[in-house]
């Protein structure tokens, strides 16, 4: 829409309007005028023109970057028995490792977000990673509990920048249309990461070397990332790119006139930080739809992170693997994961882009994104019950092993189903509202592990993973209530900008009414 007829409310024509306005009369206002001096970027300066391979390499760059996060969260669960030795601590204590590491992905977002907004995600990222990789220096050298614990919250508050800033960078380099692709191979990473890490800390526990050789693998990890984000990830943010050229041109020219939109926002980065850290909560609190979202994806969060207690008291107390087999048994929840992302570019995303085309040029209804999950959450709730029922010792490790098989797959269809509804929900506040997501989820992936020894101890593997089948079970229900009410939902939204598109049809209906 042009500035021109923007600046009207009234639809009718010029002519139309009453005798008491003559036409010659009209005179451009200054919003119709372009500013000479509003710096604007060229085709080849713009993020989202770049090329496909420069997008992808980008992308998967961010990626890596949120799998050195994950692949942090979850490592220290493979070398738990040896710190317990050497600083005589209890295994709750030990637990916490995990635990404050997840815990700072939930003051993380709120601080990385912001001051990306302000200053761009390049320096956001340089900044943070080389405080993480100080940080994992310092776990290395640790000398008592308290060094551990202090060093793993501080740690996982940086190692949280990607979780926030890598996802924002996708959405500054791809549109609408390409955006769920590269979202779907993204999604890997967050699962794989986990998955992998009590691999590599199980099987470096079992080589004899000092538990401290974890930590310094992570520090060459995470030192590798620093270097590739000074090589190869430019900065993305569109405000910060047109400040940038409006200094360029100020200096170039010697005209102080230039200037770029952010450069007259007069709000201070105390009010700006403010306003962010505030909104995310508002929102949530004041949507029905995304606090049901957020406390479903927060369960399965917290499912899979209390995972890193429960497989050892299955794989290694009941099949008597070591550290580094038991490992490997969580390969599977990964390679399901990567099925599902397959999955979905293979048969979601084809469908959904005929529903782009058969709704143009209105967008798709944002509940269409949830048909995915209507398979998906049955299957996270089965496999619990397939995970427990077939952990005794009697039965082939393989049961239990394909049941995370299953998972991986499940969390992945759910949280691309639900990513994508709350982000065609909320737009341009999107931000916002998964910033709240993921304060919520972190809080689960950290209380998780610390309650899951107990009660797999207490209630024994069949009934502690059926109690968490029959919760899953509970929340099946809420895409199929989505698809029916969430276009009533959105009506009532304070802050949804799609409030006016219609619910989504079924093929039954769109035949009926053709």
């Amino acid at each position: 829409m042009s500035t021109r007829a923007s600046s009207f409310d009234d639809t009718r024509t010029l002519q139309q309007l009453p005798d008491a306005v003559e036409p010659t009369q009209v005179q451009p206002s200054e919003k119709d005028i372009v500013d000479p001096f509003l710096v604007t970027l060229d085709s080849s300066e713009d993020p989202q023109h770049w090329s496909v391979l420069h997008k992808w390499v980008v992308t998967i760059l961010g990626g890596i970057l949120v799998l050195n996060a994950t692949f942090a969260s979850s490592a220290p669960s493979g070398i738990v028995e040896q710190v317990i030795e050497e600083f005589n601590m209890s295994t709750e204590v030990a637990t916490l490792m995990i635990s404050l590491f997840v815990a700072g992905y939930c003051v993380g977002p709120i601080i990385w977000g912001p001051l990306s907004e302000e200053f761009g995600r390049r320096p956001v990222f340089i900044v943070a990673f080389i405080v993480y990789v100080c940080f994992q220096i310092g776990m290395a050298l640790a000398k008592n509990t308290a060094s551990l614990l202090v060093f793993r919250f501080i740690g996982g508050t940086f190692a949280a920048c990607p979780l926030t800033n890598s996802g924002a960078i996708i959405s500054d380099i791809w549109d609408a249309r390409t955006r769920g692709k590269a979202l779907a191979i993204f999604t890997v990473a967050p699962f794989a990461g986990p998955a992998l890490g009590p691999t590599v800390a199980g099987f470096i526990s079992v080589a004899g070397v000092s538990w401290r050789w974890l930590f310094w693998v992570l520090t060459i990890f995470a030192g590798v990332c620093w270097i590739l984000i000074l090589v190869a990830i430019p900065e993305t943010y569109r405000p910060v790119l047109l400040v940038k050229k409006a200094k360029k041109m100020r200096k170039e020219t010697g005209d102080d006139r230039y200037y770029a939109p952010m450069e007259r926002d007069t709000k201070t980065l105390a009010q700006q930080v403010e306003h962010v850290l505030a909104r995310p909560f508002k929102i949530l609190f004041q949507e029905p739809m995304l606090m049901a979202s957020t406390l479903y994806l927060s369960f399965v969060y917290g499912c899979l992170y209390l995972l890193f207690e429960a497989y050892p008291i299955v794989f290694t107390v009941g099949h008597g693997f070591n550290a580094g087999i038991s490992g490997l048994m969580f390969l599977p929840i990964m390679l399901g994961g990567v099925t599902a992302v397959i999955g979905y570019l293979l048969i979601w995303n084809p469908r959904y882009e005929k529903e782009m085309a058969r709704c143009a040029p209105e967008p798709v209804p944002p509940e269409y994104r949830l048909h995915m999950a209507i398979y998906a959450s049955p299957l996270f709730a089965v496999s619990f019950f397939w995970f427990g029922w077939t952990s005794f010792p009697s039965i082939s490790y393989w049961a239990p092993l394909m049941a995370g098989y299953v998972m991986g797959f499940s969390i992945s269809w759910i949280f691309l189903s639900f990513f994508n509804y709350i982000i065609d929900t909320y737009l341009m506040i999107a931000a916002s509202a998964l910033a709240a997501n993921t304060v919520c989820r972190s809080l689960f992936g950290a209380a998780f592990p610390l309650f899951a020894t107990q009660m797999y101890e207490a209630l024994g593997a069949r009934w502690a993973s059926s109690l968490l089948g029959f919760i899953s079970l509970a929340m099946v229900p809420l895409p199929l209530l989505f698809i029916k009410f969430g276009h009533i939902l959105r009506m009532k939204s304070k802050y949804a900008p799609t409030k006016r598109l219609p619910p989504t049809q079924s093929k039954e209906s769109d035949k009926t009414a053709a």
